[in-house]
């Protein structure tokens, strides 16, 4: 639990999530807030973060840091993605145990859970099966740190527990082909199909792939929500309960941008899973829910493009 004079440290403000939780926070008059920019700090220092947050001593922290990319830029470096995300994480969360820091939620992923599950996905289905095969390197340091998160408590009687979101999208996001993920790679691709004058867009896979996607407003919501709640489990899944194909979302995002291009299948490239919808229920229970339908998050997020391109 925290109150406006609490002290809140955020891990990778300047990231996509981070710079959500913080902009949230602001805007909801927590006024004790800590950040640190990468240049000052590495998180990947193990000495250097044990310190720093030994000195400032937070009440809460909320790990957003973290190595991040699509299916091409994690498939490509494994190892960077395992070695930097377990190293990232297990300074900050046992960093934040030695300061004495009670409270803590760090940031999973969907793409945790097993290639092949059943559909939506409960969080009991962790650990039931193998990766997606493109992305097990992140998958495998995600796991980790939420076990982590779990072992802490259990052993030494803190609140560290593990959000799991769908897919993000929106402000903050990273519109780089090589790196970034679905819904902004679109965006790029119908927007540059319009400044080259082409007829088509280029989507990887089959384009059957279904994905659910929250805008990460609505995920830095729900991160100030359960830092205000107190909750039994140790993860919990957050999503907005619906999921469409790539196809579908591309042909969303064309007519939302007035535009119209068809769209050619680039099959060598992997699809991923088939699907990742994942089940929500437990995060309503305790009485959270999205607020921003795709249609009000595409303006935020068309917005954000136009700022940085």
């Amino acid at each position: 639990m925290i109150n406006k004079k609490s002290k809140i440290f955020i891990a990778g403000h300047n990231g996509m999530v981070g710079s959500a939780v913080l902009r949230k926070l602001k805007s909801n008059n927590y006024k004790n807030l800590i950040t640190i920019e990468k240049k000052s700090l590495n998180f990947l220092d193990q000495k250097k973060t044990k310190s720093f947050l030994i000195k400032k001593k937070p009440d809460f922290v909320v790990v957003c840091a973290a190595v991040v990319g699509g299916i091409e830029y994690n498939r490509k470096y494994k190892s960077k993605f395992l070695y930097e995300n377990l190293q990232i994480q297990n300074n900050l969360i046992h960093g934040a145990y030695l300061a004495g820091v009670r409270n803590l939620i760090f940031l999973g992923s969907s793409c945790m859970y097993p290639k092949k599950t059943k559909i939506p996905i409960n969080e009991e289905q962790l650990l039931t099966g193998s990766p997606e095969e493109t992305n097990d390197a992140y998958v495998l340091a995600k796991i980790s740190g939420l076990k982590l998160c779990e072992f802490y408590s259990k052993n030494f009687k803190v609140n560290y527990k593990t959000l799991m979101p769908c897919n993000i999208y929106g402000p903050g996001d990273t519109y780089d082909l090589k790196k970034s993920h679905f819904y902004p790679a679109l965006i790029k691709k119908i927007l540059l199909a319009k400044k080259n004058k082409k007829k088509f867009i280029e989507i990887w896979g089959s384009g059957t792939p279904r994905r659910e996607v929250l805008h990460v407003d609505d995920l830095a919501d729900a991160i100030i929500y359960f830092m205000n709640k107190k909750i039994k489990d140790y993860y919990i899944n957050i999503g907005s309960g619906k999921e469409f194909s790539i196809v579908w979302y591309a042909k969303f995002l064309m007519k939302k941008m007035g535009l119209k291009f068809k769209i050619k299948l680039k099959k060598s490239m992997p699809d991923g899973v088939k699907s990742k919808l994942i089940n929500s229920s437990k995060a309503r229970r305790y009485g959270w829910k999205p607020k921003i339908n795709l249609s009000h998050g595409f303006i935020s997020t068309i917005e954000d493009y136009k700022l940085k391109n």
